[in-house]
């Protein structure tokens, strides 16, 4: 009897353990120091910088495998690396401004102006796109925070005014302008764009109150809360915007006169506790992945860079909201665990200088993030945003245990 029941206690922890390894396996999640998370998004800031090209475009993609770039381009990408970089200026690294700058005059030499707005447009199909100019224009934001300096509030205007142009009566956005009809194009929309303009009109009401940027803001947010997902047929709502994260934080942290009702309503609050639902399963799963055969065959593979680096944005921004809304306050400690453990494996997986050297272009090796041998300028970019935007956590928990 006693050897009997040995035998399948024996069995039903085999099978636990099996289940654990296999099915569930357990979730690593480093614990990154503020200055592990600081180092490692200079070390991708450095990447982007040496990515320049004498034109003020970056190296697209590079294959590790085979020194190769890509002939490629993507303006929406070029702007969205560009906002990083002044991210990482803000954040005290100076140094980086000379590189974004030079960026940004590429933008400013793409412009296409109508009436009295402008629009960021690739060169090389004409097409001008939402989310070029949206992003061109958090770029911009971000110069400002990053140097207190107004010489581009002008640029920054007309940009704005054209997010406007592609902004429909119930808060949503087309997602191109047509260059030979002088119009939208009619019912093509964006998953990716609505959230950057979102953004980008909330950060004109920070710089410029008063001016009316709030009342688009606001239509957006209750668009994306309410009607994006049926509208846009997303399968597996909400889809997982850390753009309209960024939103949100911003919207949150606009001042309030006494006694006014708070930016944000329960709407708004019901989809931001959706979209930190999202990212923390995201989070989740790929703690418990890891870079073998067999985890890959029952797991799949290890997220890139640039869809990691979305989450952690959309974690901080939530976490940020967090802190400022009391009825997100519950929700606080969640996303700061979700959002450290996320940063913590991108710092953990970055290719490092000593490691790079065995590469046969080490300078575009060195800093970044590969997928199959492949490193792309927004794996960097999304990286080095979240990375900086968890600093600030990392360093409230310091903070709590004095």
């Amino acid at each position: 009897m006693w050897r009997g029941l040995g035998l399948t206690l024996g069995a039903w922890c085999a099978g636990a353990v099996a289940l654990r390894a296999v099915v569930v396996p357990a979730e690593h999640c480093p614990a990154p120091a503020v200055q592990d998370l600081h180092a490692s998004a200079l070390a991708a800031g450095g990447w982007i910088e040496r990515a320049l090209q004498p034109d003020g475009t970056y190296v697209y993609e590079y294959d590790a495998n085979d020194d190769s770039l890509a002939s490629t381009y993507n303006v929406v990408r070029h702007a969205g690396v560009t906002m990083s970089l002044y991210q990482l200026a803000a954040a005290g690294d100076p140094g980086a401004l000379p590189a974004a700058d030079r960026a940004l005059a590429w933008m400013e030499g793409n412009l296409v102006r109508r009436d009295d707005w402008a629009a960021f447009r690739d060169p090389n199909s004409g097409g001008v796109q939402l989310g070029a100019s949206a992003l061109m224009l958090m770029s911009l934001n971000q110069r400002r925070l990053a140097t207190g300096d107004g010489r581009y509030d002008a640029e920054m205007h007309e940009v704005a005014r054209f997010l406007l142009v592609l902004q429909r009566e119930d808060g949503s956005f087309l997602n191109r302008w047509d260059p030979s009809t002088g119009v939208p194009y009619p019912g093509e929309t964006s998953r990716y764009a609505t959230g950057e303009a979102f953004w980008a009109l909330a950060m004109m009401h920070r710089f410029f109150p008063g001016e009316g940027w709030d009342r688009p803001a606001r239509l957006v947010a209750d668009y994306l809360s309410l009607h994006r997902d049926d509208v846009e047929q997303n399968k597996f709502p909400p889809w997982a915007d850390q753009w309209a994260a960024y939103g949100l934080a911003e919207m949150a942290d606009w001042p309030l006169p006494p006694g006014a009702p708070p930016n944000l309503n329960d709407d708004n609050i019901r989809y931001a506790r959706d979209l930190a639902a999202r990212f923390g399963f995201l989070v989740r799963a790929e703690s418990q992945r890891r870079d073998t055969w067999w985890s890959k065959a029952i797991h799949g593979r290890q997220a890139r860079a640039a869809g990691m680096g979305t989450w952690v944005e959309g974690l901080t921004s939530l976490w940020r909201f967090a802190r400022i809304d009391p009825r997100m306050a519950a929700d606080a400690p969640k996303l700061a665990e979700r959002a450290v453990c996320a940063a913590g494996l991108l710092a953990e997986r970055q290719v490092t200088a000593a490691t790079a050297q065995r590469y046969a272009r080490p300078s575009l090796v060195e800093g970044a993030w590969f997928t199959d041998g492949v490193t792309r300028m927004d794996d960097q970019q999304h990286a080095i945003s979240g990375l900086l935007r968890t600093e600030a956590i990392v360093q409230s928990w310091g903070e709590a245990n004095r």
